[in-house]
């Protein structure tokens, strides 16, 4: 099957990784876009592992509000303070506060096995992966917090 530009085009929209992660997955599944997603996950796993013994001593706290009833803080590391500005890193700790309010996991093991509220198809620890394998550094969710009126 002949890949084309829009081809890689959706999925890096999708992935939001590289021109050339992407072109490679499609090239190895043969097209096959959903075949294409699971090498792209499975390699961003193995990113992951690689960077997992990274010291993660910066980071942001985020917290979320949903109609003044529940509030969540989490607490997100990186390796620099670099990334920890990053809209993406900063994006991905509000994506997981809200992940928290609407799912209220007990604690992170819980958190990372859950299906994203965004994405059912991809579980918060794939987007984890997503995450460390496109900003190039080890993140951890460290802790979070959730309250909400009785």
């Amino acid at each position: 099957m002949k890949i084309t530009l829009g081809d890689v085009q959706k999925l890096r929209e999708e992935t939001g990784l590289g021109v050339m992660a992407c072109r490679k997955a499609l090239d190895e599944a043969k097209g096959d876009a959903k075949k294409a997603r699971a090498i792209l996950a499975k390699k961003g796993e193995a990113v992951a592992l690689k960077k997992a013994d990274r010291k993660t001593s910066q980071g942001l706290i985020e917290s979320y509000l949903h109609s003044s009833k529940i509030g969540v803080l989490i607490e997100l590391n990186c390796e620099t303070d670099f990334v920890s500005k990053n809209p993406e890193f900063k994006e991905f700790a509000h994506d997981l506060a809200m992940q928290i309010a609407s799912m209220d996991p007990r604690d992170v093991n819980e958190l990372l096995s859950q299906e994203f509220i965004k994405d059912p198809d991809l579980t918060i620890k794939d987007l984890l992966h997503q995450k460390i394998q496109k900003i190039g550094e080890n993140i951890k969710i460290s802790r979070f917090i959730r309250y909400q009126l009785n």
